[in-house]
């Protein structure tokens, strides 16, 4: 009997154990299935800061970012001057401060909703210190530089901003139907998100295109 009991003991270990590998995989499969949508832009580009403040929330408003591998790359050509430069750098601080896009989304669309009164931006999302000691230091250049290597070897090339793309394939002027080309990339075994399924997904016609274009020039 303690033989059998024993034996019981060890298949119910086994199973157990089988369960959780499984588990375990389904969770890093998950991560893998995520569609990738990357967000080239620039802090005082008034069409950068539309879409951000405007679009991309729809990512975080509804159960999209179930699905969504979010990723924000703040570089440019610093056309609005010095102090672009410094956003960008402060908003790459931020996304290394805070990994998950969850949470340095919300700080972004915040710089970028008032770019004058940025600094306010603390007091509701906290970060402060290590968002300041990053930026001073050459941390913030070395993370810029990264960009920069990432935005110059873009394939196709980066034509301006803001440049979405979707699974590394630029949305181009239907950078604002983003939403749409998450739910029809979704591949993962996961249901849909709510939102995909919603008659808002009805696409826009685009009037005019509202970008600032691009060049190699930059200053950092």
């Amino acid at each position: 009997m303690a033989y059998s009991s024993s034996s019981s003991s060890n298949k119910l270990v086994f199973f157990l154990s089988f369960l959780l590998f499984v588990f375990s995989n389904n969770l890093v499969a998950g991560e893998t299935q995520k569609v990738k949508l990357s967000l080239y832009y620039e802090s005082l580009c008034p069409y950068s800061q539309k879409f951000i403040n405007d679009d991309l929330v729809k990512l975080f408003e509804s159960d999209l970012h179930r699905i969504t591998d979010l990723m924000l790359v703040p570089f440019g050509n610093a056309k609005h001057g010095e102090e672009e430069c410094k956003l960008n750098a402060i908003g790459a601080c931020a996304i290394r401060t805070w990994p998950n896009p969850k949470m340095h989304y919300w700080f972004i669309r915040c710089v970028e909703k008032d770019t004058k009164n940025w600094e306010s931006c603390f007091k509701t999302y906290g970060g402060e210190k290590a968002i300041r000691d990053c930026y001073s230091g050459d941390l913030s250049k070395k993370i810029i530089l990264g960009y920069a290597k990432q935005t110059l070897n873009l394939k196709p090339k980066k034509e301006y901003v803001p440049w979405v793309t979707v699974n590394g394939k630029p949305l181009y002027e239907h950078y604002d139907d983003f939403v749409a080309q998450i739910c029809k990339a979704y591949q993962g075994k996961a249901p849909l998100p709510k939102v995909c399924n919603s008659s808002a997904l009805a696409k826009k016609k685009v009037l005019k295109l509202q970008v600032s274009y691009a060049d190699e020039t930059f200053h950092y």
